[in-house]
């Protein structure tokens, strides 16, 4: 099911940010790269600027499209996962909308697995 109803995607990214304290910011993007549903939690600080954020989101729509070249000879993407030193980036494709999501990168890696997990059965359907 197609769901292209903002207010029913605010639970979700609410569901997201939950899952752990160390969770940062959650977005669900369309495949053009506009922010559907955002939120930063509450307590932390974004560590890009707003228009840093929106380009990032379009190149984020950008990068699904290139990877999306391969799916036929690789398999479709999983979930992309980019550590940075002050970041850890999580990308899931579902398939009509991008989930991005910042957690602390000092996170435990089954902790994260874990999370990926419960995002990409939480928003298969959109």
């Amino acid at each position: 099911m197609k769901n292209n109803n903002k207010t029913n995607l605010l639970p979700i990214v609410e569901y997201i940010l939950e899952l752990d304290p160390m969770m940062r910011f959650a977005a669900i993007i369309d495949l053009k790269g506009n922010v559907s549903e955002a939120i930063m939690k509450e307590g932390k600080t974004s560590l890009k600027s707003q228009k840093e954020e929106e380009h990032f989101c379009k190149q984020v729509a950008i990068r699904r499209k290139i990877r999306k070249q391969f799916d036929k000879s690789l398999g479709p993407v999983n979930y992309v996962h980019i550590e940075r030193q002050r970041v850890t980036q999580i990308v899931i494709y579902p398939k009509h909308k991008t989930v991005y999501v910042t957690m602390e990168p000092n996170m435990d890696m089954v902790r994260k697995l874990e999370i990926i997990d419960k995002i990409k059965k939480k928003t298969s359907n959109l």
